[in-house]
C-alpha cells in the first residue's frame, strides 16, 4: 500500500473517531446508551454506522482494485501519476515505474519554475515569452508522449510469463522459441529504459534552459533561436516528430 493510501486510511479513522467523540462525549452532545430510548437508539446507530464506514473504507483502500483509466483517456498530470501507480505491483519493473513517477514530479516543478521565471522577466504578450512558452509546451508534450508509450507497454506486460521465460529452468519450449520469447521481453525492458532516458534528457534540457534564461541581462526576440539550449530542444523535437507509440 502506498503512502497516499496510508494517509487516507488514517484520515478516515481520525474522522470517525472525532465524530464519535463529539456525539458521545458528556462534554459535547452527550448522547449515551441507557439514558432514554431515543438516546440509546441514536448512540447504537452511530456506533454501527461508524463500524460500517471503517470496514468499507478499509476495504476500498486496502483491497479493492482501482478502476484503470484507459490510456487514450489519460490526459492530465494527475491521470499519468494514477495510471503509473496502478502498475507499481509489477516487481520486475517497479524501480522503473518509481523513477517514472519521480520524473513526472520533477517535470511539474521545473515547469512551474520556468513559468515563474518567464513571468518575472517578460510580459505575457511579448514575443520572447510566447517563444519560450511554446517550446516548453512542445517539450512537455513529448515528455507525456513517452509516458503514454510506457503505459501502453505496461498494459500488455505479463510478469508471470516473463519470469517463467527468463527462468533458466524453463523447459516448456525449444531453445530457439525460448530465445525469441526472451528477446521480446528484453525489448520491453529496453523500451522502458529508452523512454526513461529520453525523459531524463528532456528534464536536463529544461534545466539548461532555466540556467540560460537566468544568465541573460537582455534578450532580443531574434536571439532566442540562437540560444544553445533552444537549438538542442528544437533538435530533440524534430528527431521525434514522427515518433510512434
Amino acid at each position: 500500500m502506498n503512502q497516499t493510501k496510508y494517509i487516507k486510511l488514517v484520515g478516515l479513522i481520525l474522522g470517525v473517531l472525532i465524530v464519535n467523540i463529539l456525539v458521545l462525549s458528556p462534554g459535547f452532545l452527550g448522547v449515551e446508551i441507557g439514558r432514554n430510548a431515543l438516546s440509546t437508539a441514536f448512540a447504537i446507530t452511530l456506533l454501527i454506522a461508524s463500524a460500517l464506514v471503517l470496514l468499507y473504507g478499509s476495504y476500498v483502500l486496502l483491497f479493492k482494485q482501482p478502476v484503470v483509466l484507459p490510456v487514450k483517456e489519460v490526459k492530465t498530470h494527475e491521470d499519468y501519476v494514477e495510471a503509473l501507480n496502478h502498475y507499481r505491483h509489477v516487481k520486475t519493473l517497479e524501480e522503473d515505474i518509481i523513477f517514472a513517477l519521480e520524473q513526472l514530479e520533477r517535470l511539474k516543478k521545473k515547469k512551474a519554475t520556468l513559468l515563474n521565471v518567464l513571468n518575472q522577466r517578460f510580459d505575457a504578450s511579448e514575443l520572447s515569452y510566447k517563444k519560450f512558452d511554446s517550446v516548453t509546451y512542445e517539450v512537455e508534450k513529448l515528455f507525456y508522449l513517452n509516458v503514454r508509450s510506457i503505459l501502453n507497454r505496461l498494459g500488455v506486460f505479463d510478469e508471470s510469463e516473463y519470469l517463467s521465460v527468463m527462468s533458466q529452468k524453463s523447459t516448456k519450449f525449444s531453445k530457439e522459441l525460448l530465445q525469441e520469447k526472451r528477446n521480446v521481453y528484453n525489448d520491453y525492458l529496453s523500451f522502458m529504459k529508452s523512454s526513461l532516458d529520453t525523459n531524463e534528457e528532456i528534464l536536463l534540457k529544461l534545466d539548461k534552459l532555466l540556467l540560460e534564461i537566468s544568465r541573460l541581462d537582455s534578450l532580443e526576440p531574434g536571439d532566442i533561436d540562437n540560444m544553445p539550449c533552444m537549438q538542442e530542444i528544437d533538435s530533440l523535437i524534430k528527431q521525434t516528430k514522427f515518433y510512434k507509440q
